[in-house]
């Protein structure tokens, strides 16, 4: 029996970094679908509350709509995209590329959400990753959840890992 205990100690410490970033709740989703990404809090920095959200978005992701948290102050930052996407037959040449949520307060001994939608272009290719760097402020702090891994680098290995997308080929 203590085997058993021993093996569950080890899969949870060798999981519990994995808790300990912000993490996207669907870590893949088909290119040319509509993506729900639910972007996970699981605490503050070093102890204090966060107070503001911000979300990077990729290229290729497009017409973003981010849902309003009660008691944080939604904005977002437009500009133009790389290129233009076709969407519903028509081109889309700018669109949300960040979104922040500010001014709220979520203690460190609780969790929250965050939430977005968008298009997935579907020129996206099949089988990469798209990264969303995340910056998580704090009372005089700040986490940025921004490193992307290099071509053949381990995402594991990164100390801060923008959260991720698999991208998989459209339905």
């Amino acid at each position: 029996m203590n085997k058993y205990l021993l093996s569950a100690g080890a899969l949870f410490i060798g999981t519990s970094a994995a808790f300990a970033h912000i993490t996207l709740e669907t870590q893949e989703a088909p290119v040319g679908s509509t993506y729900k990404a639910v972007l996970r809090v699981p605490h503050g920095c070093e102890g204090k509350a966060t107070t503001a959200v911000r979300v990077q978005i990729p290229e290729g992701v497009i017409s973003v709509k981010p849902m309003p948290n009660p008691g944080w102050t939604l904005q977002t930052k437009q500009g133009r995209y790389e290129k233009s996407y076709q969407l519903y037959g028509e081109a889309v040449t700018s669109g949300v590329k960040e979104v922040d949520w500010s001014g709220g307060s979520l203690p460190d001994e609780f969790y929250d959400e965050f939430v977005f939608r968008g298009t997935l272009a579907a020129d996206l290719p099949a089988g990469e990753t798209l990264y969303f760097p995340v910056v998580q402020e704090c009372e005089g702090a700040a986490e940025r959840w921004i490193e992307i891994p290099a071509a053949g680098q381990d995402e594991d290995a990164l100390e801060n890992p923008a959260p991720g997308l698999k991208l998989l080929p459209k339905k």
